[in-house]
């Protein structure tokens, strides 16, 4: 193999343009591909910045034509030479004026055959690609993304920075505290028996620097959570952690918005308004049936129960009676593409996640096809439609249920119907907070009351006589920041009350024994006074994906991990030997 001495790389592939005809150029890069014309050779060389094309031809050295006669693709080489016109353009290149007339080849690196050929557009499965992630992560697509991350977290840091905040680390090795999902855990060598878990947020510890009194913290955190993934999950992740005291809610939405404004115009070179729109959590479940709605289209929940409450169908009346209700969305122009079929597809989806059926309204004729007819009189058919707006052409999809089915299955709908329609604008992003989220919600398996968000959480001051009386009604000082139907980031104002403190984990039904093994160390800090103080965490790699557009979290993660956690390319998680687990203390059942 050939060796860089002497060789300096003076620019990158996708860098040189017709302006530059005649300049000197040293560059370096994998070779995508090699095309053999008889007396001309070509070479498309790739780095991170694009390609270039290398030329041999009549005029070059017989030696160093026969050279690059043996390049095959993914060879690693360095190439020395003269810019010049190109005889056959190519548009779809920025260099694609350009080609490097080559006066020096040296091969870097031979390559075997690779698994796949490295190109953008591939239908190679997911599972080989990481396998050979490295061979992936070649691919100019993939390269892009994790470079507008890196972009993304300069911006941050450059932010926070200039706005006064410090950068601290908070440790990975931590004690285990309840934050909804499972800890990862490590098991200590020196105290046997005892673990350490890795942080699901650097929670509890950022409270804690604002006691300390640094009133402006930022970190880019590692997090970890052992939780089933999906595509906009991963176990580990990153998050842009802020935390200021001395604020209140205005305060943080403000500099959060100050960011979104400053990232959106820098990176994807967008002027985004702001402040931006608020919404409260029960507004945004009322109308969208979701607490991270996706505004960019309409399709609105609207309630129907006072006009169908008494129709003599059992399917509302019931569920009236009960105390839900019965809500509907209106698909406009839709008959066409939601036809009968597609509305029995919809009805097994809409069971699939909880409902006990779905009711029509499909106009798609003179007169509308009612699932429900025999229990509506025109009258009722005619307010029906001017509530919803409904009209020829249009589809009605009802819902009757308690309201915590009712609504969020016809927010599934409304996303899963608009993808139908083809209604969701591309490269728009509308932000939004959601705000005044509920304290509690109840577990589904305990039935007992849970901190929606966590125990430190401060309630609305209109709640506080409510904790104990009505906990359903607290309100807290929680926020969402969400674009597109997916949560970006989500924070709080944290309790700095010692008393108030208290008093929320009695009404979580912790003990003092509980509260003491599980909090201790802040529940004392608080003892010593404590600022008022709030933040916030965004999730980078979400933030990263919906920039991108992405449709998984893997496309925007340098080494991702798969379904069931693993890693392919690697094979981690991986097994421990004897002797090391018995340091441990463990014993393998």
């Amino acid at each position: 193999m050939d060796n860089l001495r002497d060789f300096k790389r003076t620019a990158y592939c996708g860098e040189p343009r017709a302006a530059d005809i005649g300049a000197r150029y040293t560059v370096m890069g994998w070779v995508q591909r090699r095309r053999d014309l008889g007396g001309l050779i070509f070479i498309d060389l790739r780095d991170r910045t694009g390609i270039l094309q290398l030329a041999f031809d009549d005029n070059t050295e017989r030696g160093l034509f026969e050279k690059a006669g043996t390049v095959r693709s993914e060879y690693v080489v360095a190439a020395r030479g003269a810019l010049r016109e190109r005889s056959s353009k190519n548009a779809e290149l920025p260099t694609g004026d350009v080609e490097l007339e080559v006066t020096e080849l040296r091969i870097l690196s031979e390559a075997e055959t690779t698994p796949f050929e490295i190109l953008d557009k591939t239908n190679v499965n997911e599972e080989l690609r990481l396998k050979y992630r490295y061979l992936d992560l070649r691919r100019p697509g993939l390269q892009k993304n994790l470079i507008k991350r890196g972009e993304i977290n300069r911006v941050a840091r450059e932010y926070f920075h200039e706005n006064g905040f410090i950068e601290l680390e908070t440790p990975t090795l931590i004690k285990s505290t309840p934050e909804g999902a499972r800890d990862y855990v490590v098991p200590s060598r020196v105290h046997n028996g005892r673990f350490y878990a890795l942080p699901q947020s650097p929670q509890i510890y950022k409270q804690l620097l604002m006691i300390s009194g640094f009133d402006r913290y930022i970190q880019l955190a590692r997090c970890y959570r052992d939780e089933d993934l999906r595509a906009d999950r991963q176990p580990e992740f990153t998050q842009i952690d802020v935390e200021m005291s001395f604020v209140d809610v205005d305060d943080i939405l403000e500099m959060i918005e100050g960011f979104v404004a400053r990232l959106m115009g820098e990176i994807q070179g967008e002027n985004v308004q702001i402040p931006l729109p608020r919404i409260s959590y029960a507004d945004a479940m009322a109308r969208y049936g979701s607490d991270k709605p996706d505004t960019r289209y309409g399709m609105e929940i609207c309630d129907l129960s006072d006009l169908v409450k008494g129709s003599g169908f059992a399917v509302f009346d019931g569920a009236i009676e009960g105390g839900g209700s019965v809500r509907a969305i209106c698909a406009k122009n839709a008959a066409a593409t939601l036809s009968r079929k597609e509305i029995d597809k919809l009805t097994e989806a809409a069971k699939g996640i909880g409902a006990k059926g779905l009711a029509y309204i499909r106009w798609s004729e003179d007169a509308p096809n009612v699932s429900f007819a025999k229990f509506v009189t025109p009258e009722l058919l005619e307010e029906i439609s001017a509530r919803l707006g409904l009209e020829k052409g249009d589809v009605a999809l009802i819902i009757a249920d308690r309201n915590s089915m009712t609504l969020p299955v016809l927010g599934a709908l409304r996303r899963t119907v608009a993808e139908k329609l083809g209604i969701v604008p591309e490269g728009v992003y509308n932000f939004l907070w959601v705000t005044d989220f509920p304290f509690f919600e109840r577990d589904e398996e305990t039935g007992e009351w849970v901190a929606m968000h966590h125990p430190f959480t401060m309630p609305t001051e209109e709640s506080l006589p409510l904790i104990e009386s009505e906990p359903g009604r607290v309100t807290a000082k929680a926020y969402d920041l969400v674009v597109n139907g997916v949560e970006l980031c989500s924070g709080s104002i944290r309790i700095s009350d010692y008393k108030l403190q208290q008093r929320m984990f009695s009404a979580l039904g912790l003990t003092t024994e509980e509260i003491e093994a599980k909090f201790g160390f802040l529940v004392e800090a608080y003892r010593y006074g404590a600022p008022p103080h709030g933040g916030v965490g965004i999730g980078l790699d979400r933030l990263v994906m919906v920039l991108c557009g992405a449709d998984s979290l893997r496309d925007v993660t340098a080494f991702p991990k798969v379904q069931n956690a693993s890693e392919p390319m690697s094979g981690a998680p991986g097994d421990v030997d004897a002797k090391q687990l018995g340091e441990l203390g463990i014993k393998l059942v």
